[in-house]
């Protein structure tokens, strides 16, 4: 990667559509740009109308552009949901070079050997993640680069999807007039952003809490071990207080950011609001503590059902506790609850980036570090090129599709 680099992430929510814009100098990252829309095409994080969500991906795109003033061209996209799956793997190739020193062939060939596994007809690799490298017996190596040997072995996670949900994705970004650089599992980039090497190290469990879907990702040894999604998120809330309120639903979202409180005996009384009730002419006054009446209930069902998953996942008591980001978790009182809930040592994770700030970015800025720290060195121009380009730039460049593109950097991920 040059010493001034940019990378684009692009993160496709329930509720929002978030573009991010990083610059890379001298290995450190600045955010730029951010473009932010509302969504449309997705429910419960799965994509149900293409045209709406490329008309949503289109304007958080334009947003950015507009404060950075130059043309995204390509980015980086997260993927998630309860289609995702681990598999461990492990791949074994004879150092090619005579000197018998280790260089980036190698890694790309045992990359390969690890992805050499049995797949059902409807999955495909999204991404292979290094869990450690062996060297002629030589465990827990992390780069194996310039290293002197004859046997090289990497302990691998596979990460797979269906193949219809990655192309559906794929579809939507390439009809946006945009390149896919590469997929990336956005709780590992998550993950990878919110937490410590200690945490990772000694086991946490981070939950993202979106609009429509609760992502729960499991770290353990300094590694992902386990991830599913539950149909569970900030639209419940929502829902709750239009039908508590009788009114619409993009009025009670409104309540919920101005007025939101997960604990009602952190509400207040004196802090009230009128609502326009569905069937009424006539606004009704409620108080604070009228809809924290709502929401708490709601709040410690969908703590209640994480803390099943993480059991049901076979992790019962990590000492790194939980860690909680996603936008759905800024609202007052959600550790409170979280802590009784979970039963369990708990904190929320949020970028220290100017300008997000929220853990609603969490996942889009973890997709930038990310690739800048892993894809750099992958030949399929991901990290090692510039995703953006200058709109003075002339001349029109015959573009792979995202589909091509793709599929090359899966032949050569690193």
């Amino acid at each position: 990667m040059s010493s001034n680099d940019i990378i684009v992430s692009l993160d496709i929510g329930t509720s929002k559509v978030r573009a991010i814009i990083g610059e890379v100098v001298n290995g450190a990252i600045n955010i730029i740009g951010v473009g932010s829309a509302d969504s449309q095409g997705i429910r419960k994080g799965a994509i149900v109308d293409i045209d709406q969500t490329v008309q949503s991906i289109r304007s958080a795109v334009d947003h950015a552009e507009r404060m950075v003033g130059i043309q995204i061209s390509d980015v980086y996209v997260g993927i998630s949901g309860n289609h995702i799956a681990l598999q461990s793997s492990h791949g074994v190739v004879a150092v090619s070079n005579e000197d018998r020193e280790i260089g980036d062939e190698d890694i790309e060939r045992v990359i390969q050997a690890a992805k050499v596994i049995p797949l059902a007809p409807e999955r495909e690799i999204i991404g292979v993640v290094p869990n450690q490298y062996v060297v002629d017996g030589t465990d827990q190596i992390y780069d194996p680069r310039s290293m002197i040997g004859v046997r090289l072995e990497v302990e691998a996670t596979i990460v797979t999807g269906t193949k219809t949900a990655i192309h559906n994705l794929l579809r939507v970004v390439e009809k946006s007039g945009l390149r896919v650089s590469g997929l990336i599992l956005m709780s590992l980039a998550a993950g990878h952003l919110a937490l410590s090497k200690d945490e990772k190290a000694m086991g946490t469990v981070l939950v993202d809490i979106g609009a429509g879907a609760t992502t729960i990702a499991v770290f353990d040894e300094n590694h992902l071990v386990a991830t599913s999604t539950l149909p569970i998120g900030g639209e419940y809330i929502t829902n709750d207080i239009a039908y508590g309120l009788r009114t619409q639903a993009d009025i009670a979202e409104k309540i919920k950011l101005k007025f939101g409180c997960a604990v009602v005996e952190h509400a207040a009384s004196d802090q009230v609001f009128k609502v326009n009730r569905i069937g009424s002419n006539v606004d009704k006054e409620f108080s604070q503590v009228d809809l924290a009446n709502i929401i708490e209930p709601r709040v410690q069902e969908i703590f209640h059902l994480i803390r099943m998953e993480v059991q049901r996942l076979g992790f019962s008591e990590l000492p790194g506790g939980y860690v909680l980001t996603g936008g759905t978790v800024s609202m007052p009182g959600m550790p409170a609850i979280a802590q009784v809930e979970l039963a369990s040592s708990v904190r929320i994770a949020v970028p220290d980036f100017i300008g997000v700030r929220d853990p609603a970015y969490t996942s889009g800025v973890g997709i930038i570090q990310y690739a800048s720290k892993y894809l750099r060195n992958s030949k399929s121009g991901s990290g090692a090129k510039r995703t953006v380009s200058k709109k003075a730039s002339s001349g029109q460049e015959q573009k792979p599709s995202a589909m091509e593109r793709f599929k090359n950097w899966l032949s050569e991920f690193i």
